[in-house]
């Protein structure tokens, strides 16, 4: 009886784990998704990230259309659109959209092409760095909005001075931040270039800027972010043309449904401007994403 009873007890609890272990393989499986810093599927994301905008515009249909809001301070996303494609068929807003991206662009690139060599050397070279950061860290807590009245002066109302306000915005912010992704270089990766007789020069072309290659990039695709904020300022004053320009008219006709629609339009332009900076850095920088 003891042995049978011992062997009903052995059976027991060999048979009670196996009982339970779908459970507690299935509550790593749900638990996955919410782990810290655990990837998400690229179908997941996509879903939730629909799933906002999906939501916002629920929201705001709700709010609109259920006479919560009134109509004067938000317009409703029907009206909107329809207010959108008039601008669009009726009054050339693509023109403005095609000036306000040339700005973007324009103002960006010149920084980009002055900040990088710039930021590179900060980085490399300390001496470099001493003489420039301190004059940068201060430059780069001036809005660029405060320089509009000064560059109207220096350049008029014209191209030059939205380039402008573009480039001040954007510029000190590179510069810095290149120069701290260019001096945070593997210590071990520069005493093994030494070791293996790399000179100055070929330490900074072959070890230093691959190495922050992409850092860089990613760097320069956010600060395009932030130059949309800064061309719509200067859009504000004294512009004949442009997205911020028409926000500018139709604030002062009460449109709300205008105003919303160039709003909108700058986050697509963004939103398809970042995607396509991610693609790029992707296949530009393939080995970056093995460490994410």
């Amino acid at each position: 009886m003891s042995s049978a009873g011992s062997a009903s007890r052995w059976t027991r609890a060999v048979d009670t784990p196996g009982t339970q272990a779908p459970a507690s393989r299935a509550a790593p499986r749900r638990r996955r998704l919410w782990r810290p810093l655990e990837p998400v599927p690229a179908t997941t994301r996509v879903l939730l990230g629909v799933a906002f905008f999906v939501l916002f515009v629920a929201l705001w249909a709700g709010i609109t259309f259920g006479g919560v809001v009134p109509p004067t301070f938000l317009a409703d996303p029907w009206t909107m659109l329809v207010s959108g494609w008039r601008l669009l068929v009726q009054f050339d807003f693509l023109h403005d959209i095609g000036m306000t991206v040339w700005r973007v662009v324009g103002g960006f690139l010149i920084a980009a092409a002055v900040a990088l060599p710039l930021g590179v050397a900060m980085g490399a070279y300390k001496p470099i760095e001493a003489f420039f950061e301190p004059f940068v860290s201060f430059a780069r807590y001036l809005p660029a909005s405060a320089f509009i009245p000064l560059l109207i002066l220096w350049a008029g109302i014209g191209e030059a001075q939205k380039l402008a306000v573009i480039f001040i915005g954007s510029f000190f912010q590179l510069v810095l931040m290149i120069a701290v992704a260019v001096g945070n270089a593997r210590r071990d990766l520069v005493e093994a270039a030494y070791t293996l007789g790399s000179t100055d020069a070929t330490l900074v072309r072959r070890v230093l800027i691959p190495g922050a290659a992409p850092q860089i990039a990613e760097i320069l695709r956010m600060v395009l972010g932030w130059a949309w904020t800064y061309v719509i300022v200067a859009e504000l004053i004294g512009a004949s043309s442009g997205i911020g320009h028409m926000i500018t008219d139709s604030q002062a006709l009460l449109a709300t449904d205008q105003i919303i629609f160039g709003i909108i339009v700058i986050g697509l332009i963004g939103l398809v401007s970042d995607f396509a900076f991610k693609w790029f850095n992707r296949r530009l920088f393939p080995w970056a994403e093995l460490g994410r």
